[in-house]
């Protein structure tokens, strides 16, 4: 399988839209994104506008993957870059019914708490869609930048936003360092992974 890089994404509007696609069809059943935007209108109308706003500065950095055929993409931010979290949250309240914004907003917010202090590569999306799953393109996607974290012994992180992907990140050397709840909303799972040279 092929792994590309996105460059110079404002002139590939094309390739930027078919990884988008690709995304929205891989959170379809996911707990955090269909709690956000429950009904198929809401969720395909919105999400794809949620995923721009937090996963641009990646685009910007040029650190976003995908796999041939738009099967599945990873979001990455290097270190000392974050998602912008102004746009973020002008898209929350935009698109989040009135009742579920505090929440998702208490939500992005105990994110920030978890975040590592040292330098570290922030996985902020992956997906791979449904009927493309088990065929080894999410560990494809993150390979990459999983080996530059060992060889410049970096901290790696995540969020997993689904109890049911844990084993498999956990594979790839992510431990679960706390758990991110509000409300009604579903458990999201902070992640850190350590260089094995610099662990304790």
């Amino acid at each position: 399988m092929n792994i590309l890089t996105l460059e110079n994404p404002s002139q590939q509007q094309v390739v930027l839209e078919n990884i988008i696609n690709s995304v929205v069809l891989a959170f379809s059943a996911d707990p955090i994104a269909r709690w956000m935007y429950p009904s198929p209108q809401e969720y395909l109308s919105n999400f794809p506008n949620f995923i721009k706003s937090f996963g641009g500065k990646a685009f910007d950095s040029q650190t976003v993957y995908y796999a041939d055929l738009y099967s599945g993409a990873a979001f990455w931010f290097p270190p000392q870059i974050e998602p912008d979290t102004d746009a973020v949250v002008d898209v929350i309240h935009k698109t989040i019914s009135t009742e579920n914004v505090a929440q998702v907003l208490s939500l992005l917010e105990q994110t920030s708490y978890f975040h590592p202090s040292e330098p570290h590569w922030y996985l902020a999306i992956l997906g791979v869609e449904l009927n493309q799953q088990k065929k080894g393109y999410g560990s494809a996607l993150m390979q990459q930048i999983l080996n530059h974290c060992d060889r410049h012994n970096q901290l790696a992180y995540l969020e997993s936003s689904n109890i049911a992907n844990l084993a498999f990140y956990e594979k790839h050397g992510f431990e679960v360092i706390g758990v991110i709840q509000t409300g009604n909303s579903p458990s999201m799972f902070p992640m850190v992974r350590y260089p094995q040279n610099i662990k304790d």
